[in-house]
């Protein structure tokens, strides 16, 4: 079949015709050649000649970091936007919804535990440095970063897209398309980093907040997913139907997508409380070996009849 026998729809959404979706399917309709392969592998260079720099002067950089970054992070973003998740992403929308979640939440996590931030302010030299924490502590960023904030900006957008006119016009216009791509990200970052990531950011709250506010997340993850399995109207209005594609039933793939995102974000947000547990752990653990280290100061000087010292500041 050519592209313009096609119903109008799918030629207008650029999508040609495409055989049933199947995990061989991720192979073999690879994307190279596009502005988000081309960031990735930008992103990907960046970072790697941070961490070579640090080298070259001696300094240490954790291998967890890096491959947080450019294997979780970056790599799970290339898989769902250069492969063929990318490639049936406006044919079948449960495979947009493993996308969305992939974009909004896997990759954001991986990226803020890579700790790109900070690599760069030990790296950058003092004026771009004293650029890059201007920005960090300027108002714009302190109020898109405050947790309630993000919050609220993470949660409304899934919303927001899937049940009003915004869904359909990303399927029909490729630009529109690729935004919603980046926005997810960009929303994403912005939730999980002040969260877990390991940067200096402002509005940094307590463990015991970070983890409240993801358990508050789920409920609204199985919210939406619950709807769009029993909604009656097909997301997107007649686009998929008028693919005119035999092997797909529109109805039982939004079924799916919806037990996507439903299962999806609770395993997600139960592992990200994992992670958010062991950070908790480690910083209580620092913490307490801080404490030990002032009060053994303490006791020597009392000893030797010196001045007794208040505890360092802990720094997380």
């Amino acid at each position: 079949m050519r592209l313009h026998d096609l119903p109008p729809l799918a030629a207008d959404g650029g999508d040609t015709y495409l055989p049933p979706f199947t995990p061989a399917a991720l192979f073999t309709e690879i994307n190279l050649v596009s502005l988000i392969a081309l960031a990735l592998l930008v992103s990907a260079a960046l970072y790697g000649y941070g961490v070579w720099r640090l080298r070259q002067r001696g300094d240490h950089w954790p291998a967890g970091r890096t491959a947080a970054f450019v294997a979780g992070g970056l790599g799970s973003i290339a898989s769902v936007t250069v492969t063929g998740i990318e490639a049936y992403d406006t044919t079948l929308i449960s495979v947009h919804m493993v996308q969305h979640m992939v974009l909004s939440m896997v990759g954001p996590i991986f990226l803020a535990l890579g700790a790109p931030t900070t690599l760069a302010l030990r790296v950058l030299a003092p004026r771009p440095r004293k650029a890059l924490l201007a920005v960090l502590h300027s108002r714009f960023v302190r109020v898109v970063t405050f947790p309630l904030v993000a919050f609220g900006l993470f949660i409304a957008n899934p919303f927001v897209l899937y049940f009003t006119s915004a869904y359909r016009q990303t399927l029909e216009h490729v630009w529109v398309h690729e935004f919603v791509h980046v926005h997810f990200i960009v929303t994403g970052c912005l939730f999980f980093w002040p969260l877990l990531g390991l940067d200096p950011l402002p509005n940094r709250w307590p463990y015991p907040g970070r983890a409240l506010l993801m358990v508050l997340s789920v409920p609204f993850h199985t919210v939406l997913g619950l709807t769009i399995m029993q909604s009656k109207e097909l997301l997107g209005g007649d686009w998929y139907p008028n693919l005119g594609l035999s092997w797909l039933d529109p109805a039982a793939d939004q079924v799916t997508a919806g037990g996507i995102l439903w299962a999806g974000g609770e395993i997600v947000s139960v592992t990200m409380l994992g992670i958010l547990v062991v950070q908790w752990v480690r910083q209580s653990e620092r913490e307490a070996r801080r404490i030990d280290r002032a009060l053994d100061r303490e006791e020597a000087k009392a000893a030797t009849g010196g001045p007794a010292t208040r505890p360092e500041p802990d720094a997380e």
